[in-house]
């Protein structure tokens, strides 16, 4: 691509041409030159098979139908889609009798829900990303949204231990089986961008957290869980098309094959040949009626009066993000010894790894380093990022500030090094006069001045500002306001009151009591386990168990023992009992 740019390139003065009152550039009179020419060609030259027609007659005749499309790629799909789908087992009529249980209602309760999450969805992206914030009438929206998504993958997941226990992968129905894994997966992580969207101090919480784990697969450089502009992207476009083109694919696939058989058990070889048989066709039992419309209509009204009713009365959380400036008027002496790590090279950020820097305290590698494979992609150096940048942008008139920052930067490392770390011993003791900072006497050179000028700038919001300013286009990209104030112990010390840490099963949880995300237990189940949550490399371990398990899962259809369970496991003969006693009386 660069190589063609070299060769011509269009970023030099533009020519234009002027006549009368009008003026267009030379480049856009060349598109409409060109436009005119294909017109013109268009209009001029012959269409083929232009003169191979066919009387009207032939092509309502059966007979001539062959004849007049047999090479048609058009004609051959609607004749396999025909086959394979036909319109009764589109929009069926009927349904076998044995599906009288309520296990069979959560997979349309599933889909209700969906349309309500999309719905309200599209409301919120109409009202943008603060609207939910400042108005009652967006805040509602947004509490519809939320039980609307707790809601649908509650039914998701009884859906699944539903098609588990009946061994729905039965009679060639493993694929049927496997999309619904993977639309239950990919649900998981449309819910997690979601709660990244946010933008309060829940996804504040999360996507600092969750880096780590993203970081640790080599991910982190491209998906950025602290660009909330990258992850609303995600949230409202790129992962609902996938999710929704998986999710038809699934419901054409049990249109295709049908619900899956009651389970029967064969005395023999022979017989068990007859049941997989039986089992991968048509149901040739008896039916029932089935008005698939009228289902639908009364699983959405009943799913919708229930996310209502729930939005009415228990809302949304919205507990108020965390802002440099906040930190720095709360907790101002955290917010003082964390400027101070920065110019000393002791902090989280200063020493992460990639895709940050070039430190090592954050790598984790189990075989392949795939975090170090990912590269620097995001650079970032704390003394210069999160304090030196900002306070040479505003010394301009400030002689004090001016003649320290000259100070700071004209000695060596090591003299940097020894009053940062000697104001890190006396910061422990300061004390505040009327909001102003009182240190012992050490020698700490012009590092007081530096961290009491970057106060003042935090609690007026410029340093906010300043770093989110260093991110081009829409400023939505958190990474450097986030990590520097995950530097500090104020944000997690309100992520510990609200019981959101690692080791409180964190990631599950929300601020208040509000339901958080409990479909996420397994991932966070890792965090756990004690010889895991001691180790360097615990993002790593929870990233390889939590894929092993959903590959496993995903695989269910093909793996002898795992895929006998239910046949084992008579859980299914409650789910199909109806049937059993109506079989039994006839």
């Amino acid at each position: 691509m660069n190589l063609f740019a070299a060769l011509i390139n269009l970023n030099h003065p533009q020519h234009y041409f002027h006549w009368s009152f009008f003026t267009i550039s030379v480049a856009n009179l060349i598109i409409i030159v060109t436009m005119i020419v294909i017109f013109g060609l268009a209009l001029l030259l012959p269409f083929p098979k232009a003169k191979q027609v066919y009387p009207a007659s032939d092509y309502d005749h059966p007979e001539n139908d062959e004849v007049v499309d047999k090479s048609l790629l058009t004609n051959r799909l609607r004749n396999f889609l025909l086959k394979i789908l036909p319109p009764k087992k589109l929009i069926p009529d009927r349904q076998p009798a044995y599906v009288a249980s309520w296990i069979y209602v959560f997979g349309v309760a599933t889909l209700a829900a969906f349309g309500m999450v999309i719905l309200s969805g599209l409301v919120l992206a109409i009202g943008g990303v603060n609207w939910w914030h400042q108005s009652p009438l967006g805040h509602f929206v947004n509490s519809v949204h939320l039980w609307g998504v707790e809601l649908f993958m509650a039914f998701l997941v009884i859906h699944m231990w539903g098609k588990f226990w009946m061994a729905a992968w039965r009679g060639k129905r493993a694929l049927t089986w496997m999309t619904g894994v993977i639309a239950f997966a990919v649900s998981v992580l449309e819910c997690f961008t979601g709660y990244l969207s946010q933008q309060n101090f829940d996804s504040q919480w999360i996507s600092t957290n969750g880096k780590d784990a993203i970081n640790a697969t080599g991910l982190g450089s491209f998906f950025n869980l602290m660009n909330f502009g990258q992850m609303i992207t995600w949230h409202i476009v790129l992962i609902p098309l996938a999710l929704v083109l998986i999710i038809g694919l699934h419901i054409i696939l049990v249109r295709v094959r049908g619900v899956s058989h009651p389970i029967q058990k064969a005395p023999n070889r022979a017989a068990k040949k007859i049941l997989k048989q039986a089992d991968a066709s048509d149901w040739k039992g008896p039916t029932k009626k089935y008005d698939i419309i009228k289902e639908g209509l009364i699983a959405t009204i009943i799913v919708a009066v229930l996310i209502l009713g729930l939005a009415t009365t228990l809302s949304s959380p919205d507990e108020p993000p965390v802002t440099i400036a906040s930190w720095a008027k709360l907790a101002p002496a955290d917010f003082m010894a964390t400027t101070a790590s920065e110019l000393a090279g002791t902090s989280e950020s200063a020493n992460y790894g990639p895709p940050y820097n070039h430190g090592h305290h954050n790598v984790q590698k189990i075989g392949i380093n795939w975090q170090m494979l990912g590269g620097i992609r995001q650079p970032i150096n704390s003394a210069q990022t999160f304090v030196l940048q900002p306070l040479t942008k505003t010394s301009i008139g400030n002689t004090k500030l001016t003649a320290a920052l000259a100070k700071y930067k004209g000695a060596s490392r090591q003299t940097q090094l020894v009053w940062a770390n000697n104001y890190l011993i006396a910061v422990k003791h300061v004390k505040f006069v009327n909001g102003e900072p009182i240190l012992p006497k050490i020698n700490d050179g012009p590092v007081p001045v530096l961290v009491g000028n970057e106060l003042d700038l935090a609690r007026s919001g410029a340093i906010d500002a300043d770093l989110l300013a260093q991110a081009p286009f829409y400023g939505t990209n958190y990474t450097k306001p986030l990590l520097f104030i995950e530097d500090g112990n104020y944000f997690s010390s309100i992520a510990q009151a609200n019981h959101l840490t690692g080791t409180q099963w964190g990631v599950m949880n929300e601020t208040g009591s509000f339901p958080g995300q409990p479909w996420l237990w397994l991932y966070t189940l890792w965090y756990q386990v004690p010889s895991f949550s001691t180790s360097v490399n615990v993002d790593v371990i929870a990233i390889y168990l939590t894929g092993a398990a959903t590959l496993l899962l995903l695989m269910v259809p093909f793996i002898p023992g795992i895929r006998n369970i239910p046949e084992i496991v008579p859980i299914h003969k409650i789910i199909w009992r109806q049937w059993r006693k109506g079989t039994k009386k006839n």
